[in-house]
């Protein structure tokens, strides 16, 4: 399963604004919430925050995979961000965030979440792809970035 087959244009955003992680934690909760299979977006947001606490999702080289599991959502959701200016998201190298890609899932899809997270980290990895998408202008571009990074890591 690729991370393409849950984004749309529509839960993409460019151009953030957010002064702190949890000003972004929550726009990326309001992109997240325009999704149908967000039944409940105050219970995701809070799915978010809790996991959150237990140890920051900024995993690096300024991306962050903030995540949860809840019975709020009826299917996988992703929401994908990029912040107009680096935002302090206490990441593991200490560097600041631009990237921001958002899971949420039922804890029934532990297997499709796990794998979902290291599709993520391997299309981050690629210096070529951060920079792409540090690049984008429109949710098409970010798309046909995750497309071509998706293709390249392969199944």
């Amino acid at each position: 399963m690729k991370l393409i087959t849950y984004l749309r244009p529509e839960y993409i955003e460019i151009g953030i604004t957010a002064r702190s992680k949890d000003e972004l934690i929550e726009r990326m909760v309001e992109i997240a919430s325009k999704n149908p299979n967000v039944l409940d977006k105050e219970k995701v947001r809070t799915a978010i925050v809790e996991r959150e606490r237990i140890m920051s999702t900024g995993v690096g080289k300024g991306f962050a995979i903030p995540h949860g599991k809840t019975d709020a959502v009826s299917d996988i959701v992703l929401a994908f961000g990029i912040t107009a200016e680096p935002v302090d998201y206490a990441s593991m190298d200490n560097e600041p965030v631009r990237l921001v890609l958002l899971l949420v899932s039922r804890d029934s899809d532990v297997g499709m979440r796990l794998k979902l997270l290291s599709r993520a980290s391997k299309v981050m990895n690629s210096d070529a792809a951060r920079k792409a998408l540090l690049e984008a202008k429109t949710p098409e571009e970010v798309l046909a970035i995750f497309n071509t990074e998706e293709e390249r890591i392969g199944d």
